[in-house]
This record gives structure tokens, C-alpha cells and sequence, in this order.
């Protein structure tokens, strides 16, 4: 089905400044020739794609350009190991661009955000064509790439538009819609960051972007098996839930409706290229495992008294920047990652008075706060047996990393963003050390 067969998705597309056409549905890699006569006329296109997208699809998406008349050229990348997602390629990528061409996006998450960023450094359209259900960055606004090591998300604009052949899609490799799924399942601490964000009067809820996403979130995660098992209509459905997704993060203008600690977890093991079995984990896989982490956080500080905090304690018991800096400096050996880490932290520091005052907030708004988490959260073992059932990792020894790890990783991811999330509460209420030992253990030696 097209999106105009989904409400929801219908809305979402016709809302959209940047994508025109969003076509979902079985044998959708026909129209791709007229889609792309649509939506960029004459231009030639630039298919750029690797080994195993290329054997996906490739065939069908020349075949369907010819028909339509549009020229074409193939890029085809080495699919092992696997492309990386790093700001160089990008550039590399959109030097390869010759005259009028643009891309067109034959792949999942990293060859689209490659895509994403040499499109917009060329300043011109592009349209995806999606070969997996395995994150949800089709139709955002941004691309996550590494910049000398340190990952961010490059504004830029998303495809003028997606097409996910529904039968392509459910003929990925299973792991592959368990990466999706557990992308997915991040948007639930990603929004009990934001309930916490706007409750403290740090960033409102967007209510435009909040129900595009949160609304069928359930819904989408419900049947775990099933996406295992590769059924249709599961697939189906998660593939329009992660599109969704993207289109929320374009209306907001950020990340924040789909990314919160759980992400920054995750991106701290991608700037660290974390492999296993010698192929590099995905964001997908990184992200399931940061979920149940984030969600355990979750559970802890729900079960605390916040209405009880000695705020003059908290706030005396602030670490000093010298000290803040010094952390940095152990968690990131890099000196230009330090140095980015050191910029987002000072972002978001608040002077004592200040803090005094948020505190105090979070006393008098605790109640209902503890209750607006806990209508969002889903706890953190129920949500690891879930991704487990959708093919997905949840325990750090899944992806190659150790409880001692997970422990450093969690500790750290608060200095890799701005953004507010349960991190920071529970630094600023001065709870951060006691949560990480409840959760993840006693910090080593």
C-alpha cells in the first residue's frame, strides 16, 4: 500500500517540507522510475549502494529507471565489512557526484545517511530506496554520522522520497529487522527523557511529534515473534512505524522524538567502532542493548522518593568543573573527542542558584512525574525478553561488552549531548553513582 492507505502516515507525509512521496508497499521497486520523474524530472541518477543492496534490489531499480528513461550510473560500495558511518565517505561520496546527477539511495541506514549528507553538501534532492526495516532514519532531517571520531547528527534534509518494496524488505536478513526493532523500542526511555525534560521546563513536548510517534508505539513493539519469524504484516508494520518515526524527527527539527540516553549509549559504541565476530555492531543492535540500560535507570529512579531530596545536599555535592573535565578527559582519550564532549557538557551546566531552583522543581513536581514515567516505561526485564523474542541483543554480552563496560559506557554517554535525559537528573539530584551501582554494578578499579 502507499502511504495514503495509512492515516497516520498520510498526514505525516502531506505535513512534511521535503518529502513528497513515501510508497509502501509489495512489488513498490517498479515505480521507481516514475516515482523519481516526479520528484527530480530530468536529472540523472547516481545509484549509490554496496555488494548486498545491490543484490537485493539493484536489478529492479535499473530496470525500473530505464523503463522511465532516466540515465543512471552505479556507485557500489564493498558490503564486508560492512560501510561505516563516517563524515569522510560522505565527502568522498559527494565528490563522485557528476553534473546534474543526485543520489539515489539503494540501502538501509548507513549507505541513506551517506547519501543524506553528500546530497545536502551538494545541495541537491535525493530518493531512497529502503532494503531494510532496521532503523528509522529513511525520512528524518538529520544524518548521524562520525566527525573525526565523534559522532553527531548533521543537520540536513531527508529524501524527496522513500520506497520500501515491502517484498524487499521482508527478504533482509532477519538480524536485520531485529536492529529495527530495536530502534524502535528505544522510543520508549527516549520519551520518558522527554516527559522529564519538559515536566523540569527544559524543552516542552512537541505535541505535533509527540503522537507520531508515542500514539502506536505499543502497537508496533506487540508482536516480537513475529517480526522474528519475517511475517508480513509484522514487517510491514514495523517498516511504517520507523518511517513514522523519521517524518516526527523532520516536524520537530531534531532528534529528541526518537533519541535520548538510550542513542547516546549506543553512539558512544559506535565511535569506538565496537565489533563482533569481525563485523561492526549496528546502531540498531547498539541501541536495543542502551534501551534495557536507560529503562533499568528508569526503574530505579521510579521506586526513589524524589519529594524527599535534601536539594542544599545535592547541589553542595556538585562535582566542580575541574573535576567534570577531568572525568571527560578519562572518558574520552581522544583530545578532539574530549574537547567536543567538554563543549555539549558546559552546554547544559547550570550555575548553583539555578540548579537550587530546578531541584526544587523536581521535589514538587516528583508525583506526578513518577506517574507520567510510569505510564511510559515499559520495565526493563519485560523489554529485554521482548527484544530477544524480535531477534534483537538486550544484554551487553550480546554485543561484546562487559557489565564493567556497559557501567563506564552509561556513565559517560551524559557528556556526549546537551540534550536532557535521565542521566542528568540523576547527576544534578546527585544519584547518578548510587543508580549505576544498583544497576550495572560497583564501579571497578
Amino acid at each position: 500500500m502507499a502511504a495514503g492507505g495509512d492515516g497516520l502516515l498520510a498526514r505525516a507525509v502531506a505535513r512534511s517540507e521535503s518529502v513528497a512521496a513515501l510508497e509502501i508497499g509489495r512489488g513498490a521497486l517498479a515505480e521507481t522510475g516514475r516515482i523519481w520523474r516526479a520528484a527530480l524530472g530530468d536529472r540523472p541518477a547516481l545509484i549509490l549502494a554496496d555488494d548486498n543492496t545491490w543484490g537485493a534490489a539493484g536489478a529492479g531499480v535499473e530496470a525500473a529507471l530505464e523503463t522511465s528513461g532516466v540515465a543512471h550510473r552505479r556507485l557500489i560500495l564493498p558490503g564486508r565489512p560492512r560501510v561505516k558511518p563516517v563524515r569522510e565517505l560522505g565527502e568522498e561520496i559527494a565528490a563522485r557526484i557528476e553534473g546534474e546527477e543526485t543520489l539515489l539511495a539503494l540501502g538501509s541506514g548507513v549507505l541513506n545517511d551517506l547519501a543524506k549528507y553528500a546530497a545536502f553538501v551538494r545541495d541537491r534532492r535525493y530518493l531512497c530506496v529502503a532494503t531494510a526495516a532496521s532503523m528509522d532514519g529513511y525520512t528524518s532531517g538529520g544524518s548521524p554520522l562520525s566527525d573525526k571520531g565523534f559522532k553527531i547528527t548533521i543537520p540536513c534534509r531527508p529524501p524527496v522520497a522513500v520506497i520500501g518494496d515491502l517484498d524487499v524488505i521482508a527478504a533482509a536478513p532477519p538480524e536485520m529487522a531485529g536492529w529495527g526493532y530495536g530502534d524502535l523500542a528505544g522510543k520508549v526511555p527516549a520519551g520518558a527523557d522527554w516527559i522529564v525534560a519538559d515536566a523540569l521546563g527544559i524543552e516542552p513536548v512537541d505535541d505535533t511529534a509527540w503522537p507520531m510517534v508515542q500514539d502506536r508505539l505499543r502497537g508496533w513493539l506487540a508482536a516480537p515473534e513475529a517480526i522474528a519469524g519475517g511475517q508480513f504484516e509484522a514487517i510491514a508494520g514495523l517498516f511504517e512505524g520507523l518511517a513514522l518515526v523519521g517524518l516526527a524527527m523532520e516536524a520537530h527539527g531534531s532528534s529528541r522524538p526518537a533519541s535520548g540516553a538510550d542513542h547516546q549509549i549506543a553512539h558512544l559504541w559506535e565511535m569506538e567502532n565496537l565489533t563482533l565476530a569481525g563485523e561492526r555492531v549496528s546502531h540498531g543492535a547498539c541501541v536495543a542493548v542502551g534501551c534495557v540500560a536507560a529503562l533499568r535507570l528508569y526503574d530505579w529512579l521510579i521506586a526513589q522518593d524524589l519529594g524527599a531530596l535534601d536539594v542544599g545536599a545535592a547541589v553542595a555535592a556538585r562535582a566542580p568543573a575541574e573535576a567534570v573535565q577531568a572525568e571527560i578527559a578519562r572518558a574520552f582519550p581522544d583530545p578532539g573527542v574530549a574537547a567536543r564532549a567538554a563543549e555539549e557538557t558546559a552546554a547544559k551546566a547550570l550555575e548553583p542558584r539555578t540548579l537550587c531552583a530546578r531541584l526544587d522543581r523536581l521535589r514538587q513536581v516528583w508525583p506526578e512525574l513518577r506517574a507520567r514515567l510510569g505510564a511510559q516505561v515499559i520495565p526493563a526485564d519485560e523489554m529485554a525478553a521482548m527484544l530477544r523474542r524480535a531477534g534483537a541483543p538486550a544484554a551487553p554480552e550480546e554485543i561484546g561488552i562487559t557489565q564493567a563496560k556497559l557501567r563506564e559506557t552509561v556513565a559517560a554517554a551524559r557528556f556526549l549531548r546537551r540534550r536532557y535525559t535521565v542521566l542528568d537528573l540523576l547527576d544534578e539530584a546527585g544519584l547518578l553513582s548510587a543508580a549505576l551501582d544498583a544497576c550495572f554494578g560497583e564501579e571497578t578499579a
